[in-house]
């Protein structure tokens, strides 16, 4: 039974039995593992506040054979985020995040550049940084990382730079231009590939951004939103609770 020990972040986590709780928690090294904390309900227990969602913890856990939950040893407290969730819409928010990273990655599937983008996104939170402005940003990266973004400057039919207005293909995997789109139903906001090259050339923002408007985030974050949702097959939970 070799121990492990890697830098992670708490996803989910509930009760189990009287005394423990199964957790969710994505590693820097080895990508999404689920395991049982013993003894986690337990007034006074070791693991104190380490397994609350979206804690950043250093983690220490072992595999039993034909086991397929880990157990957890150890949870030692890096950084807890606690002050970002000091509103229901933030804490759906970072929710919602979960539920991104589960849906996409697979168990034990290693992935730095997700990993690194959900520090840096709750540390700019923790910064100050703008919910929204921040959200639409991880929504982005999300969609870049896992190919998903279709190309929003050129026409998926005559390969023209798109000049004005465009529409996203029933596939959502182009866009069409004016001429070129057979159905006017899913609009494309024409500030949406300037923030995607924004976000291509910038960290997330732990200031306020004056570039895109709230009203111009939220057209869209809908458009981002709509991507992920055809791609996942189902709404998150926690997306519907925050609209």
């Amino acid at each position: 039974m070799p121990i492990e020990r890697s830098e992670a972040f708490i996803l989910h986590s509930f009760n189990f039995s009287e005394q423990d709780k199964i957790v969710t928690f994505f590693t820097r090294d080895k990508g999404i593992i689920k395991g049982i904390a013993k003894g986690a309900r337990k007034f006074g227990n070791r693991f104190g506040s380490s397994l609350e969602p979206m804690s950043f913890v250093h983690i220490i856990y072992y595999e039993k054979e034909r086991r397929d939950l880990v157990i957890i040893s150890q949870c030692d407290l890096q950084e807890s985020f606690f002050d970002v969730q000091s509103n229901i819409k933030a804490t759906f928010t970072l929710g919602y995040f979960s539920e991104l990273i589960q849906e996409f990655l697979p168990l034990r599937s290693t992935e730095d550049l997700v990993f690194r983008l959900l520090l840096k996104t709750l540390q700019a939170l923790q910064k100050g940084g703008d919910l929204e402005l921040i959200s639409a940003y991880f929504e982005a990266w999300m969609l870049r990382i896992n190919g998903l973004a279709p190309d929003f400057s050129t026409c998926k039919k005559c390969g023209k730079r798109i000049q004005n207005s465009s529409w996203m293909s029933s596939r959502k995997d182009g866009v069409f231009c004016v001429s070129c789109a057979p159905q006017k139903k899913d609009s494309v906001p024409p500030d949406l590939p300037d923030f995607l090259d924004w976000v291509k050339k910038n960290p997330p923002p732990d200031t306020e951004i004056h570039q895109f408007s709230l009203e111009k985030l939220q057209t869209i974050r809908k458009t981002l939103q709509n991507l992920l949702i055809f791609h996942m097959e189902k709404e998150p939970k926690s997306l519907r609770y925050l609209k």
